[in-house]
């Protein structure tokens, strides 16, 4: 005996195959009985229709698919092209403020009329009990141990070793740092020294002097390593004890030390003749 699912498959082929028939013999037959086609017709037609939205359905998946693929395609093609714009756009902001960079470091370097050497920082310490950084200058360039280091905004540091293609700078605000300075406005004198990762302290500036919060702290030039009036920073705190012949002064330096990229080495008098 044939199972139902076996005569309900041949059912359907018999039905498709005469579906078939009445698509190319649109015309009733001569002698076939009236009515005959109508239903055969009626019987076949929903298996046509439902065939046909099939057939449609999948050419329109088929045809979405293919244009998602596409609009995918395009999409990633897109992108890629806007992060290569961004990143060119990224690089030449970068080359701009480099530029602007080195144009202010060419300006300060006419108006001090030494012999300098521009370098860029390559290198900073990671250890917090020493504010150093190694600029990309050496011996090879007359950059030799002592030598001071500036920028535009005031004093960096000054180089402690040197090797023939890089220097190490020991900065401004290293608690074993020196410079002489002074106060521009009442010329008080005093050492300046280190006091953290963003400060210095202004020492033996006698109590008597007449220092303010705001006064601007110069280089007296009197250590012999820097240049007399280069600008080191603003006082920011005054502590005048009862007792004592100092005062304790605060200064916060005008570089940025965390946003140091590139500085300018002060070379010995007469090194470039020589060469």
């Amino acid at each position: 005996m044939f199972s139902k699912r076996a005569l309900m498959m041949f059912g359907l082929i018999v039905l498709f195959a005469i579906s078939l028939m009445l698509l190319y013999l649109p015309q009733r037959p001569a002698g076939a009985p009236a009515g005959v086609g109508g239903v055969l017709i009626g019987m076949v037609a929903p298996f046509q229709k439902a065939g046909t939205g099939a057939f449609r359905f999948a050419r329109d998946l088929w045809r979405h698919y293919f244009y998602l693929v596409s609009v995918s395609e395009e999409n990633q093609r897109l992108k890629a092209q806007l992060s290569q714009a961004v990143a060119a756009q990224h690089r030449l902001e970068e080359v701009a403020l480099a530029n602007r960079r080195l144009r202010e470091l060419l300006d300060f370097k006419q108006d001090l009329s030494r012999q300098m050497v521009a370098a860029e920082v390559v290198g900073r310490d990671p250890s917090p009990w020493f504010q150093t950084v190694i600029i990309g200058k050496g011996a090879d360039d007359g950059v030799l141990e002592g030598a001071p280091v500036v920028v535009d905004e005031g004093i960096v540091g000054q180089v402690i070793e040197a090797s023939d293609r890089y220097a190490k700078v020991l900065l401004l605000v290293d608690q074993n740092s020196a410079v002489d300075g002074l106060v521009q406005r009442s010329r008080a004198r005093g050492i300046i020294k280190g006091d953290g990762p963003a400060r210095c302290i202004f020492e033996y500036v006698l109590r008597k002097d007449d220092v303010r919060v705001g006064d601007i702290v110069i280089s007296s030039g009197l250590d012999g390593v820097f240049p007399k009036g280069l600008r080191v920073g603003r006082v920011s705190e005054l502590v005048r004890r009862n007792a004592g012949i100092f005062q304790d002064v605060f200064i916060q330096p005008f570089v940025d030390f965390e946003k140091l990229e590139e500085v300018l080495v002060i070379l010995p008098s007469g090194w470039m003749e020589a060469q």
